[in-house]
């Protein structure tokens, strides 16, 4: 069964860091490229970073820039989120999800795989 599944959200104070992870399974892993979106109430699910099959590129919306990092670990499946000074803004359902398209990392349509999403809250 191929899935993916997200971990370690949660209520967070401004300023605060959280790590989400993503746990693959059923796919081959290394050959998918892997994002971060987030979703907040009554908005659109946006883009908030991207790692390639390697790690080797990755790739963040503007907002999150210096403050998130994305990395992956090929050899357990996983790809995470590190989440630093975290923001108000930055609540939302965070989705990780798979794609072999090479352009347009981006956008939602380029993705084929969608984990169920987890909650992270940060408080003022």
């Amino acid at each position: 069964q191929v899935q993916l599944v997200e971990s370690g959200g949660g209520l967070v104070q401004a300023g605060g860091s959280v790590r989400l992870s993503c746990a693959a399974s059923g796919l081959p892993f290394s050959y998918y490229h892997m994002g971060w979106f987030r979703q907040a109430p009554g908005k659109e699910r946006e883009f908030v970073c991207a790692t390639k099959w390697s790690g080797g590129s990755t790739y963040y919306v503007d907002s999150v820039k210096g403050r998130f990092t994305v990395s992956r670990d090929n050899a357990n499946n996983k790809v995470y989120l590190q989440m630093n000074i975290v923001k108000p803004e930055d609540t939302g359902v965070y989705y990780c999800a798979a794609t072999r398209a090479q352009y347009e990392l981006g956008s939602p349509r380029s993705y084929e795989l969608w984990g169920q999403g987890i909650q992270v809250t940060v408080s003022s």
